[in-house]
C-alpha cells in the first residue's frame, strides 16, 4: 500500500533542523538522518507529522530516542497519537512553523485521515502534501477508520488554490504540474463516483456488489481497499441525500 516505501524531508539552516514526517524506525533511515545532520552541522529541532497512520509517525520513538531535545509536532488525533509514547506538540491549521530562515503554513487537508496536515513553503512554492497525492496511483479514504471522501475532495481544492509550483508526497516521485494532476485526481473520483451511483441504479446494494461491478478482476489482496473507496463513496452521496442505507443494503 506504500508503493516503494516512504518520503521524509529534511529541512536544514544554520539554526536547526526539521523532519517531515517521522517514518517506521528503519536503522538505514535514522542513519540517512544522521548523516544528513552531520554534513550541514545541523541539529534536529523539529519533527513535524503530516498524520498519524503507522507508516508516517510509528518512527517517532526512535527518533526521540535518538534525538533527545527534538520536538514532536502534529494536529491532534488524541486517540491515536497516545500509541506511539512521544510528547505531541499540538499544531493547528494555518500556525506557521519556523525552521531557520524557512517558514511552513500547517494546512489541515482532512479526507484520507482527520488530522491530516500539508505543510505550504510559500517562497519556493511548495508544498509537502502527505498522503494527499500520489503520483501514478491513488489514494485510499479508509471510511471505517476516519476518512471522508468529502472533506478529501475539498482538501485536494484547498491545495490547488494555493497555485504550487511543486509538490513533494510521503510515496512516489515529486509532482512537477500540481494542477493538472490535482485536477486529475478530481476527476477520478468522480468517475468513480459515477461508477457507483450506475450500480446502485442498476440494482447492486451491497458494498462488495458494487465493488465487484468496478473492480472486476482485481487482486484478491486489494478487495479490502476498493470495498473502503466504495464505502467512501457510498457515505459521501449518503450526505448528499443521493444514496440511502438500511441494513446494510443501499440503493439510489
Amino acid at each position: 500500500m506504500t508503493g516503494l516505501g516512504n518520503n521524509t524531508y529534511l529541512l536544514t539552516s544554520s539554526d536547526g533542523a526539521a523532519l517531515i514526517d517521522a517514518g517506521v524506525g528503519d536503522s538505514r533511515h535514522l542513519a540517512a538522518i544522521d548523516e544528513q545532520l552531520s554534513g550541514h552541522r545541523a541539529t534536529l529541532d523539529l519533527v513535524l507529522v503530516t498524520h498519524a497512520h503507522p507508516d508516517h509517525v510509528s518512527g517517532a520513538p526512535a527518533l526521540a530516542a535518538t534525538y533527545s531535545t527534538a520536538r514532536f509536532r502534529k494536529l491532534p488525533w488524541p486517540d491515536v497519537d497516545a500509541k506511539y509514547g512521544v510528547d505531541w506538540n499540538p499544531l493547528r491549521d494555518g500556525e506557521r512553523v519556523r525552521v531557520g530562515s524557512h517558514v511552513l503554513v500547517a494546512v489541515h487537508t482532512p479526507g484520507h485521515a482527520p488530522d491530516h496536515l500539508a505543510f505550504w513553503h510559500e517562497a519556493s512554492g511548495t508544498v509537502f502534501t502527505g498522503d494527499l497525492i500520489v503520483l501514478g496511483s491513488s489514494v485510499m479514504i479508509h471510511s471505517s477508520g476516519g476518512g471522508d471522501l468529502g472533506q478529501y475532495l475539498d482538501s485536494l481544492e484547498r491545495i490547488r488554490l494555493l497555485r504550487p509550483r511543486l509538490l513533494l508526497p510521503a510515496h512516489g516521485p515529486a509532482v512537477t504540474q500540481p494542477e493538472s494532476s490535482l485536477t486529475a485526481y478530481v476527476n477520478h473520483r468522480l468517475m468513480r463516483e459515477r461508477q457507483v451511483m450506475a450500480a446502485l441504479v442498476a440494482g447492486r446494494d451491497t458494498v462488495e456488489s458494487i465493488a465487484n461491478s468496478i473492480y472486476d478482476g482485481l487482486d484478491p489482496a486489494l478487495l479490502p481497499a476498493a470495498h473502503e473507496t466504495v464505502r467512501a463513496h457510498l457515505d459521501k452521496l449518503k450526505k448528499e441525500q443521493r444514496a440511502f442505507e438500511e441494513d446494510a443494503r443501499w440503493k439510489a
